[in-house]
């Protein structure tokens, strides 16, 4: 159940990092709320996920979900470079998050 906890506060950490982008550097109240609840979530997710996991496997998987959706998103979203060295990278974070899993159990 941890790893469900921690792909969950992966997600909002996407979430709360895309929503920077529309806070306008928190000028806008929409926005800047719904970014604040996703920080807020993806933390207090991330702590119950540590219960049981450890720490720095937790942070890395954590950091590294959020990490390759936002890269993703801002591609998708933004218009950000989609190299292949910026795809390989991200390809290269994947297959840490995925290690991390594997080591751990």
């Amino acid at each position: 159940m941890a790893w469900t906890w921690l792909g969950l506060a992966g997600l909002f950490e996407i979430g709360w990092a895309i929503g920077l982008k529309y806070t306008d550097g928190f000028t806008r109240l929409v926005p800047s709320v719904l970014t604040a609840v996703s920080m807020i979530i993806s933390v207090v997710l991330l702590g119950i996920a540590l219960k049981t996991l450890p720490v720095g496997t937790g942070y890395a998987v954590w950091t590294g979900i959020g990490t390759v959706g936002t890269a993703i998103l801002g591609i998708v979203l933004f218009g950000e470079p989609a190299t292949v060295m910026r795809l390989a990278c991200i390809g290269l974070i994947v297959a840490g998050i995925l290690g991390l899993k594997l080591a751990s159990g």
